[in-house]
């Protein structure tokens, strides 16, 4: 005896007389599914995604954000920075990134020098020039500091003797017997100090040319030698980095680094160039001008020096006024070259 299976409704899928699936069904479910929602609800916010049979998803529920009662869609798609300025940190950090790169290898090539494994680039003839100017500043500074304490100790005696004369103009008042005797030794101290503030000005200006020679000309050019020498350091540390690299294989990866090393090296070789160039020039402009300033001093000296201690007080005023220097006594204006002319 055959039994009927027993009907199940929602398996019954009602077909019209074409062969179509009738819809009548799906479209009555959503009418009563709308009058069921709320009334902010509504099935525009609220997709009911139905899938045939072959789909294994069972009704997909779309739903989007509410914002004031309507919904939003976010769009994403692909971020586009626009171009802007340099930053300035990156570039700080690029300039730091560099000059640490730079003096390791300097460092290096400095470390290398003193244990005798690196080569470095000598100029013979320049490298002599900067030893004897060295060694001539060490002499000239040797100078100075006597020539200082000559004056120190000539300002001493200066003062003892100008006190000296008052004291013995003093007792040549008061004394009526020893009036003449009193009077000479003020006399003769007076002129001796006066003679002596003549000397001190001779040397005093020695002291100030001298100085200026040695603290602000040669000086100027050892610090030129000094970036030299920098530069020179430079120069050696990227000649041995590119030596390096072309003793190494030559392929895909080392042919960019290797350009990149020429570049650097011809740049650091113009630099060193250019400063040996600066270097030769200052040193012959200042063996020009040593000579003819420390000309004109020694002779001042010597013959200051002469006349002072010859007694000629003509001829020590005459060495001063050749060579234009004016002496200030305290408390009076000394007149000027032109007056005494």
């Amino acid at each position: 005896m055959a039994q009927e299976s027993p009907k199940n409704s929602a398996a019954e899928i009602p077909v019209t007389s074409n062969g179509e699936v009738d819809d009548s069904h799906e479209h009555g479910f959503k009418r009563d599914l709308k009058r069921s929602l709320p009334a902010g609800l509504g099935l525009s916010e609220t997709q009911i995604t139905s899938h045939g049979f072959e789909s294994t998803k069972e009704g997909v529920t779309e739903a989007g954000a509410f914002q004031g009662g309507q919904r939003t869609q976010t769009k994403s798609g692909p971020v586009i920075l626009a171009d802007e300025t340099k930053n300035p940190a990156m570039e700080k950090l690029e300039l730091v990134r560099k000059w640490s790169l730079n003096t390791y290898k300097c460092t290096r090539q400095i470390i290398s020098e003193k244990l005798g494994r690196g080569s470095r680039t000598v100029d013979l003839e320049l490298e002599a020039q900067i030893d004897i100017l060295r060694d001539n500043k060490k002499k000239y500074e040797n100078i100075l500091k006597l020539a200082q304490t000559l004056s120190t100790q000539l300002f001493q005696m200066v003062h003892t003797q100008r006190q000296l004369g008052d004291a013995f103009a003093d007792l040549s008042l008061k004394s009526l017997e020893l009036h003449e005797e009193f009077g000479y030794n003020a006399d003769t101290q007076k002129l001796l100090a006066k003679n002596g503030e003549t000397l001190l000005g001779a040397i005093n200006f020695f002291i100030a040319s001298v100085n200026t020679l040695v603290n602000k000309t040669i000086e100027d050019t050892l610090m030129t030698v000094k970036q030299y020498e920098s530069a020179r350091i430079e120069y050696d540390a990227y000649r041995t980095d590119l030596e390096e690299l072309n003793l190494g294989p030559r392929d895909a990866n080392t042919l960019p680094k290797i350009e990149q090393s020429q570049h650097l090296f011809q740049a650091h070789k113009e630099k060193y160039d250019k400063m040996r160039n600066d270097v030769s020039i200052k040193l012959k402009f200042l063996e020009e001008n040593k000579v003819k300033v420390l000309h004109n001093q020694l002779v001042l000296f010597h013959n200051a020096i002469a006349a002072y201690f010859a007694g000629n007080q003509k001829q020590l005023e005459q060495t001063l006024k050749q060579f234009h220097i004016k002496l200030k006594n305290p408390g009076v204006d000394a007149p000027s070259w032109l007056e005494e002319q």
